[in-house]
């Protein structure tokens, strides 16, 4: 019995020794995957610095958009140093016109886009009404002590309005003790002995 106990341990020792070997083997050859922790780490700082030269160069090209459009709507700046009166005056009529243009232009766009934002909002709506959904109002923000006075308001109300007695039980208003207790004189004992006491003597 020991000895059979013994080669199963044997066994089993081998195996597990076996099992060992070809673990460690596996990991030493193994393949190590591509995206290292220290790849990806620099990968990423190189994504984020790409993103970052992208927003730059995003910004400066619509900053040399908004120069360029500036540039072009207000003109080149008139020589005023030695200008006489009727210069500065036809100087100044320009600009005027130039900017009551420049006004009428803007109010133009803005009620473009005003008719487009009620048509977008149209739009909107129908394809709500379409797909059942309805659009939420917002809300207005309500102080907590003025939602607190109107429940107590309106609790109070409730209450002035709620029959109390209704829910109380029937009851007879008619008490008889005649029929439950014995009749007792008012009086005291003492003054009942008095009146046994005179009525004797008589």
């Amino acid at each position: 019995m020991g000895d059979a106990k013994a080669k199963f341990d044997e066994k089993e020792r081998k195996k597990l020794e076996i099992r060992a070997r070809l673990e460690a083997q596996m990991k030493s050859t193994k393949k190590k995957g591509f995206m290292t922790p220290e790849r990806k780490k620099a990968l990423r700082n190189l994504l984020r610095r790409k993103a970052a030269e992208e927003v730059k160069r995003q910004q400066e090209i619509r900053e040399r958009e908004r120069q360029k459009a500036i540039s072009e709507r207000t003109g080149k700046p008139k020589p005023t140093h030695d200008c006489n009166e009727a210069a500065l005056i036809a100087a100044c009529k320009e600009y005027h016109n130039r900017i009551y243009k420049l006004n009428e232009e803007k109010w133009d766009l803005e009620l473009v886009v005003c008719l487009k934002e009620y048509e977008i909002q149209d739009l909107q709506s129908r394809v709500n009404d379409m797909r059942g959904k309805f659009i939420i109002p917002p809300l207005k923000k309500v102080s907590k002590y003025q939602t607190q006075l109107e429940k107590m308001r309106q609790w109070t109300y409730k209450l002035a309005k709620m029959d109390m007695r209704g829910g109380l039980k029937q009851v007879k208003k008619e008490i008889e003790l005649d029929e439950k207790l014995p009749k007792k004189d008012n009086k005291p004992e003492w003054a009942a002995s008095v009146q046994k006491d005179v009525a004797k003597a008589q």
